[in-house]
């Protein structure tokens, strides 16, 4: 099933044992094995070998594709390539917009905390004897103490996001 798969679309794609072996970091000798069925890729190998024969994994393991089928396969391989050309389109703009919120949130973050620091708990000499003074004065002290807590942690994470969602390349 696998095995015959795997030797129809490679064949079907033009690629020798050698050149698919090159695409996939592979020597020959295991994609000779993969094929007679001696061996069975890995699961991370077989979005590789999915990714190489532009197949999605599903096909590869369906019961055996025929040598009729080699042209349904290549419409269907097209649109399987413009769905995921427009997967990948999507997941960068969702990587770039959260790269973004993260910078702003850092910024948002830094000038909180320099807006604190420049009013310098300006509450404190306020007049408590007023009880709606009294509430706000709390309510700003309590703001000040959970935000001066938990600032750098925003930061820490919020910079570790930035990096990771980065643009690669």
């Amino acid at each position: 099933m696998l095995n015959q798969n795997i030797k129809t679309i490679r064949k079907s794609k033009g690629l020798s044992q050698e050149e698919f072996a090159i695409k996939l970091n592979v020597v020959r000798q295991t994609i000779s094995k993969w094929e007679t069925g001696l061996s069975v890729p890995d699961s991370e190998m077989l979005v590789s070998i999915s990714e190489a024969l532009e197949t999605p994994v599903s096909t590869l393991l369906r019961e055996n594709i025929s040598e009729s089928k080699v042209d349904d396969l290549k419409a269907i391989s097209e649109k399987l390539e413009i769905i995921n050309f427009q997967l990948l389109q999507r997941r960068n703009a969702r990587r770039k917009l959260i790269h973004w919120l993260l910078i702003s949130l850092c910024a948002i973050t830094i000038l909180i905390f320099i807006s604190l620091i420049l009013f310098n708990s300006p509450y404190l000499n306020w007049d408590y004897n007023n009880p709606e003074n009294a509430v706000l004065g709390v309510a700003f002290h309590a703001f000040e103490w959970g935000f001066v807590r938990l600032a750098p942690i925003i930061l820490i994470l919020s910079i570790i996001g930035i990096v990771w969602t980065r643009k690669k390349g």
